[in-house]
């Protein structure tokens, strides 16, 4: 019970940190080239999802859960509970980074030189090294042929992650979900956008 807690934790935490994302998240995506996608018209989410696994949703996961809707609504699919042809499943984790650079400097130090008789400035290199540590965050989206109960497409964004007011959670949350849906090329029916 303690390692799920955990890893709830850590995913409603990711999304929270996703969502704050000071920079727009990479966004990458795949299709399954056998994914019979002229048949699908309708969705639902998975039960449970996997950012629920505790049996509750959170404010988080439900504006994630909004944001995705709203995304396949605009793509021509209907909302089916009783029996999609998509289930539509989200996942999230974060991961501590640290990133190490390393740069060269030149400086100068002034001597005295006696047969100069004046100061002499005499350069010497060296290396400047700065440490980063910041949390990176991943939200998955899975969309999986709910009758064959295989993965057709998923999307996913990945961005460093931070604090933000709850206004700016949830417009970076849409901006994410949306960035995600972009690489998405199906209507219902599927037909190419």
């Amino acid at each position: 019970m303690k390692l799920r807690s955990l890893f709830r934790l850590a995913a409603v935490s990711l999304l929270l940190a996703l969502a704050a994302c000071a920079s727009t998240p990479r966004v990458s995506s795949q299709a399954d080239p056998t994914g019979e996608f002229s048949r699908y018209r309708s969705f639902s989410f998975y039960t449970p999802l996997a950012l629920e696994q505790n049996g509750y949703t959170t404010i988080t996961s439900n504006r994630i859960r909004d944001a995705v809707r709203t995304q396949m609504l605009a793509r021509g699919y209907v909302y089916d509970e009783a029996n999609p042809d998509l289930w539509i499943n989200l996942n999230a984790y974060l991961q501590d980074k640290t990133r190490v650079t390393s740069m060269p400097e030149v400086d100068y130090d002034y001597y005295y030189s006696y047969r100069a008789r004046g100061y002499v400035a005499v350069p010497y290199w060296r290396d400047r090294t700065d440490v980063r540590q910041y949390t990176e965050g991943t939200l998955n989206v899975d969309v999986i042929d709910a009758r064959q109960k295989r993965l057709v497409w998923e999307g996913v964004a990945v961005g460093t992650v931070g604090q933000a007011k709850p206004e700016r959670r949830a417009q970076q949350i849409d901006t994410a979900v949306a960035a995600i849906f972009d690489q998405y090329p199906y209507r219902a029916g599927g037909l190419a956008r």
